[in-house]
């Protein structure tokens, strides 16, 4: 599940005067969203957003709640010059809450849109409320920690975050010593990958299920870039990854099974801003994607994947209709044919995983 933040516009670090651009409020978008497909509720509880998606996760009560989370959650108007800068009020906080999301990886292009004060805001304020931030901190150890999440009885689910300049993340951005900043992967070769590899060998215990989050490639297209692929093959052929959760593209992207390991090139979007914006219809970004994984403990090994598919409207998810259902299952088992993947329709509309 990946989320993506609320949308403004601030000013560059040291202006004098707060700018007059094109959009400084989500309350654009909804306007824009509230033109194509009516009005939304105001003021809406902070579980509105999540819709029939918390009726699916009170019935499947999964173990672990993972997102993206590309935002910053700040009152900072300080702006990192990059020209789209994203961030959420602490007071929607509950927002996700709503969802009772465990961890959040933070290692993506928005994290630092309000620059230093932003992050350290950003990561105070999901501590604060209980939820885990990897893959960004005040410094390379906070940014390299994983979240570990206890499961009675059953072993941890361990989630290191790591980005990729691939997704537009600034170079300058890499936590070092005493620099805030995300965990940046210097490339994706296989040296880094065995680097990676014994870091989490310092934390990974038997039975640990281990989950690499990678902020990777571009907003658009299916293509799988070679590097990507072989980095995640590099991650499992090591022994220490079990799962590869890749986000980054606004619109899922293939799936492949690697020696019993999932790979999950693109998640899409869960959450956004984008319902009445135009450009991009055809890759059908307002729909979103459950993706809910059952792991084998003892091995790593995939047992099943289910996706539960809605859709974006009125900022809220929704059940997708049957017709969409069949698009995304077709394109996803387009895109996986080279992986040996295919979806199927299962129950109603969800849609299972199979691989060869």
């Amino acid at each position: 599940m990946t989320g993506r933040g609320i949308d403004q516009i601030l000013p560059h670090p040291g202006d004098p005067q707060i700018r007059e651009p094109s959009v400084i409020s989500a309350t654009h978008y909804v306007m824009l969203a509230e033109a194509i497909n009516g009005p939304i509720p105001k003021p809406a509880p902070f579980a509105y957003i999540w819709g029939e998606a918390l009726d699916e996760l009170a019935h499947i009560r999964p173990d672990a709640r993972i997102i993206n989370l590309e935002t910053s959650i700040t009152e900072s108007r300080t702006l990192w010059p990059k020209g789209i800068n994203y961030r959420m009020s602490p007071a929607n906080i509950p927002c996700i809450m709503a969802a009772e999301i465990d961890i959040c990886s933070l290692a993506n292009n928005h994290v630092l849109d309000c620059h230093y004060p932003g992050l350290e805001e950003t990561i105070e304020a999901l501590k604060h409320s209980h939820i885990a931030g990897v893959g960004a901190g005040r410094d390379t150890a906070e940014a390299q920690a994983p979240a570990i999440k206890e499961i009675a009885d059953r072993g941890r689910v361990i989630v290191f975050g790591f980005g990729s300049v691939t997704s537009g993340i600034a170079r300058e951005w890499a936590a070092g010593p005493n620099r805030p900043g995300v965990n940046l992967l210097p490339d994706l070769s296989d040296r880094t990958a065995d680097r990676i590899a014994t870091q989490i060998s310092s934390h990974k215990q038997p039975g640990d299920v281990v989950v690499a989050s990678i902020h990777w490639g571009g907003n658009w297209g299916y293509r799988i870039a070679s590097d990507d692929r072989s980095f995640a093959h590099r991650l499992i052929d090591t022994g220490a990854v079990d799962v590869v959760h890749g986000h980054s593209s606004h619109h899922a992207k293939a799936i492949e099974v690697y020696k019993g390991k999932l790979i999950l090139y693109g998640c899409g979007d869960f959450l956004n801003d984008y319902e009445g914006i135009a450009g991009y219809e055809a890759y059908r970004d307002d729909l979103a994607l459950m993706y809910l994984p059952t792991i084998e403990a003892t091995a790593g090994d995939l047992v099943r994947l289910a996706i539960v598919p809605f859709q974006i409207k009125r900022f809220r998810l929704n059940r997708a209709s049957p017709s969409d259902v069949t698009w995304i299952r077709d394109i996803l088992s387009r895109e996986g044919r080279s992986f040996g993947t295919r979806l199927d329709v299962m129950q109603g509309t969800t849609l299972e995983l199979s691989w060869t």
